[in-house]
């Protein structure tokens, strides 16, 4: 398989990914207080959101990458 047609797989499966998610969750975790044998910590969800018009993007330029691809064997 050529490089520019697993690109543009990768490129489709990704933007689909974005599309189906838009964004990514985590967790932060803080020590917020350690004084002797006490360990007090705090755990905060955090989300850092992908605007769904980079799935988008991702998932038509991958398309457009198996096109040519398929175009460069014939």
């Amino acid at each position: 398989m050529k490089p520019i047609s697993l690109l543009g797989i990768l490129l489709v499966v990704c933007g689909a990914l974005a599309l189906a998610y838009q964004g990514i969750n985590y967790n932060r975790r803080r020590d917020v207080l350690d004084v002797g044998p006490l360990h007090v910590a705090t755990e905060t969800h955090e989300r850092l959101p992908m605007p769904p018009i980079l799935g988008g993007m991702a998932l038509a330029a991958g398309a457009a990458l198996l096109i040519v691809g398929a175009q460069k064997t014939r």
